[in-house]
């Protein structure tokens, strides 16, 4: 693969930090009690879905902060504020009503704004859930989203069958804005969505593992995501990402949402190697004992001493 096509595929995985839980990436992906996770993470991926957002508007100054800690070429995609895309979600978490207004579109964009004045935004993701199916309210609900962020590349993922048993009318409605339509891993039912992965100008492929059983079904939300993706599971979609990023049409970001116990960077590694992306990863010993698949995937192995082990730090 050559340097244009490796600059056209980003790897990483949704959300970077995970502290707390069964599924924490503390003592695994990051050493334990790891102060600076962002400065870590970044010395294995140039890419990162900030889940943060969906729950809470951003200071810019936060913004600012994280624009400083990645390195030059880090591209952040920021998934767009609940409020807009998950009313009953937002209501039940505040308590307040999810009447959007302007004054809201303003606010998410001033806090997100450092990070496009720097170049560093890939995209933002509009995420539905899989009961947001295709009806007129909804298909008005996201041409205003898309039309609030007309001046950012955006991706939206719509789990519902409906959009994609209407394929050509969904790709209709997103083409005025450029916007690309998110290609999605995770569980199969009746009701989700049914596409091939096809070439876009903006391909965002998501992998929420295939915990079919818990998908519905659980305890702790974490537990839908308890997925490992096996080589040979990974291997169709990297074959076809190579196919695509060939003929250099296309930028392409692909995110992994397992993030229980350490399995997105451990599964995002994986695919980046089967890609033929450079092995340009710096990750602690800890964590290629947790996934030895991932040894030939990584660049350097730090082992910590003991001293820096306590501090949290990994090098």
């Amino acid at each position: 693969m050559n340097e244009a096509v490796e600059k056209l595929v980003r790897v990483g995985t949704s959300g970077w930090s995970y502290p707390k839980g069964e599924g924490t990436w503390d003592g695994i992906f990051y050493p334990s009690k790891a102060k600076n996770e962002l400065e870590l993470y970044s010395k294995a991926f140039n890419t990162v879905e900030v889940n943060s957002t969906f729950y809470r508007l951003i200071d810019p100054r936060t913004a600012r902060a994280w624009v400083k800690i990645t390195p030059q070429d880090f591209e952040f995609a920021i998934k767009v504020w609940q409020k807009f895309t998950h009313p009953e979600m937002f209501k039940k978490a505040t308590g307040a009503e999810p009447e959007v207004t302007q004054q809201d579109y303003d606010d998410f964009r001033r806090g997100i704004n450092p990070i496009a004045e720097e170049g560093k935004l890939a995209c933002l993701l509009v995420q539905f859930s899989e009961w947001f199916a295709r009806m007129p309210q909804h298909q008005e609900v996201l041409s205003t989203i898309l039309t609030q962020f007309k001046d950012y590349p955006v991706a939206v993922e719509l789990r519902h069958v409906s959009w994609s048993e209407s394929a050509d009318d969904t790709k209709t409605l997103l083409a005025p804005s450029g916007a690309g339509w998110a290609f999605i891993d995770m569980p199969e039912f009746k009701s989700t969505i049914k596409r091939d992965l096809e070439p876009q100008k903006l391909m965002y492929l998501r992998f929420h593992g295939r915990n079919r059983e818990k998908w519905r079904k659980h305890e702790t939300a974490e537990e839908r995501y308890d997925y490992l993706y096996s080589e040979d599971e990974l291997e169709p979609f990297a074959k076809r990402v190579r196919e695509i990023a060939a003929t250099g049409r296309a930028k392409i970001l692909i995110y992994f949402n397992n993030h229980v116990r350490g399995q997105a960077p451990a599964n995002a590694l994986m695919m980046a190697r089967q890609i033929g992306l450079p092995a340009t990863a710096t990750v602690g010993e800890e964590f290629v004992k947790a996934f030895p698949a991932i040894k030939d995937a990584v660049k350097t192995i730090e082992v910590v001493e003991e001293a820096k082990r306590k501090q949290g730090v990994l090098c």
